[in-house]
């Protein structure tokens, strides 16, 4: 038995330096026997050259290149795939917007329903809803900052106030805002001093803030075509935050606000002030009695203005507090206050300018 037939030890993995120098070459060469005392693994084939030629060097009985990997049984390296840029992603509302629309409606034909069938109805729904908007308002204060503003003659005057104002109009408003604030002064004397100050004033700022500006709604109401005022009021104060919505989430790219309000932009205060202006030349022209449509395009403007300040307050409030919404009363809105935020300084806005164009009855 010569040496190129002589069996490799056990568990070698290559070949000594005396078989590779006794290995014959050529054709002569005996592949089955070499098959036999060493066995090759099976290696992935992959393009590699050096590993080819590594492959066609063993199966002709030559050494092991170095080029090759140092073990045979060793997988080579597959390529990092490289990454896919993610999808680009549309944008999405901050809201829900279904519950937002259903809520929205829900609350025009109630508004809208009591504001043509009964005045008095009309009245009462203001009434409510500032007596809601305050106990938000309070709440977020005791929760947030504690600050004690008391609730009760806040709402039984915010109240008053609102029916003193389609009552007696400005007059009978000024007085029971006076009473209103006399009673949060001296309700707050039942308590404690500490704190005192910090309370009652939180409590004037609530009784101006939700019922005094709330009084000019109802003051409109008390005109011939109260009715078609209120409405011109609603439709522009709500087509106004709809265009700042949609113009803003569509082409909203540079912040009006961002350190008080970081989702408005400039773009949306142009769609509000756009929509704005339409629908108030549409309204003074075929809702109010003597109106022009050049009077609603400034109106349109002052109400575009006056709603986005309002907003911008809130938002401002909110912000101080640490909270999103005011409240969670309606679903996809948040609270009263939050769609209170621009029709309350959008109603003297309305007011004085509907009295100033086609008078006060």
């Amino acid at each position: 038995m010569n040496d190129s037939s002589r069996g490799a030890p056990q568990g070698a993995g290559y070949w000594s330096a005396p078989e590779m120098r006794a290995a014959p070459a050529g054709p002569a060469y005996n592949v089955h026997g070499a098959q036999q005392t060493r066995p090759m693994p099976i290696v992935p084939d992959v393009p590699d050259a050096g590993r080819d030629a590594d492959d066609r060097d063993d199966r002709n009985g030559g050494a092991a290149r170095v080029s090759g990997p140092l073990f045979r049984d060793e997988k080579p390296q597959e390529p990092m795939p490289t990454p896919m840029p993610p999808p680009p992603q549309k944008k999405r509302a901050g809201r829900d917007l279904r519950a937002a629309i259903g809520v929205g409606v829900g609350l025009g034909a109630l508004v809208v329903g009591s504001l043509f069938i009964v005045k008095a109805v009309f009245v009462g729904v203001v009434a409510l809803a500032v007596v809601v908007g305050l106990w938000e308002l309070t709440s977020r204060l005791k929760e947030r900052k504690g600050i004690d503003a008391p609730l009760v003659p806040l709402a039984v005057g915010g109240a008053a106030m609102v029916v003193a104002g389609y009552v007696r109009e400005a007059e009978g408003a000024w007085v029971a805002m006076a009473f209103t604030a006399l009673a949060v002064l001296v309700w707050r004397m039942t308590q404690p001093p500490e704190g005192y100050l910090k309370d009652v004033t939180a409590g004037v700022f609530a009784v101006f803030y939700v019922p005094f500006l709330a009084t000019f709604v109802t003051m409109m109401l008390t005109a011939d075509d109260g009715a078609w005022r209120v409405l011109t009021f609603l439709l522009l104060t709500v087509v106004s935050d709809t265009g700042a919505y949609a113009v803003g989430w569509r082409f909203g790219t540079h912040k009006l606000a961002p350190r008080i309000s970081p989702g408005k932009t400039r773009e949306g205060l142009f769609g509000a002030v756009g929509f704005a202006m339409v629908a108030g030349a549409l309204c003074m022209e075929f809702l109010i009695d003597g109106g022009t449509w050049w009077q609603g395009l400034l109106m349109g403007l002052a109400v575009a203005a006056s709603a986005t300040l309002g907003d911008l307050g809130e938002s401002m409030i909110k912000r101080d507090l640490g909270i999103k919404d005011m409240g969670t009363l309606l679903p996809g809105h948040g609270g009263i206050m939050d769609r209170l935020d621009s029709l309350l300084p959008s109603a003297p806005v309305v007011w004085l300018l509907l009295v100033v164009f086609v008078g006060s009855g």
